[in-house]
């Protein structure tokens, strides 16, 4: 049988002037054929040879062999570049003449042109491949890190529930929980964090945030540089609304107490009715 979307070994069954007709040497019968067209065939190709290819449809939707070998196969997450946006979809640069779809629909934000978004192929109901941005059930879950190793990721799906979903590596299956994010974190971002935890079944749990004591006096530095910004004098203290220290911060209204107290405490700053002022 031959493998759509897969790389492969198969025989030479027949020679024509456009190309050459390949079948799987395991089938007792060679009705399947797949056809290699003549400028990929090598030279001194005869029939019996044996040849390693790549299964996909042409354009007018009929299996065709390639001696080049695409970036991504059937099953395999990686990433590619945004070549068009069409009508149906996104078509994708994957190393073949015919450009891969990337269905709206298979989209967890919409792309762009020019961009590099992270994807698996797989193939849809009409026996063709396509790329999906959902790689969750695609990724692996047998990493070699633990607990409070750092490691980088894309993050590909974001839940209101669960919270950022990440490709450690483009492979391994991540999360940083809803009560880890923090900053403005977005799909398709590239992100360094640290292991929380190794989940029973392999999953990883992940902070982009280091430990707290580390994370504070990170957070006070940030807060000093955002009201060095303002001219030495922050508009707002830390009564103010969650929304607009977020905002204005990036942090949440706990971690922004922390950071304000960590430098009342060193001095640095003085609390007004309506504004921390740096003290020079």
């Amino acid at each position: 049988m031959i493998r759509l979307g897969e790389v492969q070994q198969l025989k030479v069954v027949k020679r024509v002037d456009f190309g050459i007709y390949l079948a799987d040497p395991q089938e007792s019968s060679v009705d399947e054929k797949v056809l290699l067209p003549i400028k990929q065939v090598p030279e001194g190709t005869q029939i019996g040879d044996f040849i390693e290819i790549f299964a996909y449809k042409d354009s007018k939707d009929r299996l065709i062999a390639t001696t080049r070998t695409p970036k991504l196969t059937l099953g395999q997450v990686g990433e590619l570049t945004v070549a068009q946006v069409g009508k149906f979809g996104a078509f994708l640069d994957w190393g073949l003449e015919k450009e891969l779809l990337l269905p709206f629909k298979e989209q967890t934000k919409r792309v762009r042109e020019g961009e590099t978004v992270l994807v698996t192929v797989y193939i849809d109901k009409s026996s063709r491949l396509c790329a999906t941005m959902n790689v969750y059930k695609y990724l692996e879950q047998d990493s070699p890190y633990n607990k409070e190793d750092k490691v980088s990721g894309r993050v590909y799906q974001i839940s209101e529930e669960f919270g950022a979903f990440v490709a450690v590596d483009n492979r391994y299956s991540g999360l940083i929980p809803k009560k880890e994010m923090y900053g403005d974190i977005k799909i398709g971002d590239q992100i360094q964090a640290r292991v929380t935890a190794v989940k029973e079944d392999g999953k990883l749990d992940l902070s982009i945030r280091e430990k707290a004591y580390i994370q504070m006096s990170l957070d006070a530095d940030k807060v000093m540089e955002i009201i060095e910004s303002f001219d030495g004098v922050l508009p707002f203290n830390d009564k103010a609304r969650p929304e607009t220290i977020k905002r204005e911060t990036g942090m949440s209204k706990n971690e922004f107490k922390r950071a304000v107290g960590n430098l009342l405490k060193a001095g640095r700053i003085e609390i007004k009715e309506n504004c921390i002022r740096k003290i020079k």
